[in-house]
């Protein structure tokens, strides 16, 4: 979950076999797709903090008549991106896309690229369903589940242009840092989903995990740190960013944003 744009409790994890407010109750099993009352939409152990909602109506209605087109639960079959979108385009996939809004403008900058977002929060997925619809981004499609889980089942090795992980759960307290997102782990699985010369973007706000995440994604021997000033005319897609709501007040508040580029080696 986008820690930018999507507002956490305290920790409250959801338990095995509950469904959510707000799903439909036929779910999602498209292909074999996990139903929408599966635990594995809803992990116990999690690099985010999960949140119950439910959709206001004019949500739910969007999602039962047009999620099966832009949108799908996690499974095990890996995504034929030219099946997707109906075209072949550079690849991005969002880890943690939130309520969407950076994916959705950073989508409507650039028509000739397509994202898929990946998000477990349903009605963040919703209002992202929604700007879809409203400002035609027929660039966009969304997966509904944990980003490794995606990444790890759904993603082809070598087939992305790019990944980007904007704002992730810092995860402040040492006992639980085991749950950050950008583990050794998951930076090499992240490299090798991306082609060669492929580009991860990430962004933070968190003074501490910035710098456990250059020391982590530094010392992944399969990419190459560039500089996110200089280095952007070595990524093969946008790094311009909206500023969100979340973003905005760290600002204000004199937080450090710090920008993180790594590309795969060829």
């Amino acid at each position: 979950m986008n820690q930018s744009e999507s507002p956490r409790p305290a920790d409250g994890d959801t338990p095995d076999g509950d469904t959510p407010d707000g799903d439909t109750p036929d779910g999602d099993t498209r292909g074999g797709a996990t139903p929408d009352h599966d635990p594995r939409l809803f992990p116990r152990v999690t690099a985010y903090r999960f949140r119950r909602g439910t959709l206001r109506p004019g949500q739910q209605r969007n999602w039962e008549e047009h999620w099966p087109t832009y949108g799908r639960n996690v499974a095990d079959d890996l995504v034929d991106p030219q099946a997707l979108f109906g075209r072949v385009a550079p690849l991005i996939v969002e880890i943690g896309s939130g309520t969407g809004t950076s994916t959705a403008a950073m989508a409507a900058d650039e028509p000739d690229v397509d994202v898929i977002a990946v998000e477990v929060y349903q009605p963040g997925l919703a209002q992202l369903l929604g700007m879809i619809l409203r400002e035609g981004l027929e660039n966009v499609r969304m997966i509904r589940g944990d980003g490794v889980d995606v990444l790890t089942n759904m993603i082809a090795p070598s087939s992305l242009t790019g990944v980007r992980v904007f704002f992730p759960d810092p995860w402040p307290k040492a006992r639980h840092h085991k749950r950050r997102l950008l583990q050794s782990g998951t930076f090499e699985l992240i490299s090798s989903r991306l082609r060669p010369g492929g580009v991860l973007h990430v962004a933070t706000d968190h003074a501490d995990y910035a710098d456990w995440i250059a020391e982590t994604g530094d010392a992944e021997p399969s990419l190459e740190r560039l500089d996110a000033t200089t280095g952007a005319g070595h990524v093969p897609f946008s790094l311009k960013r909206p500023v969100t709501k979340f973003e905005g007040k760290g600002l204000q508040e004199e937080r450090v944003i710090n920008e993180f580029l790594w590309r795969r080696r060829d």
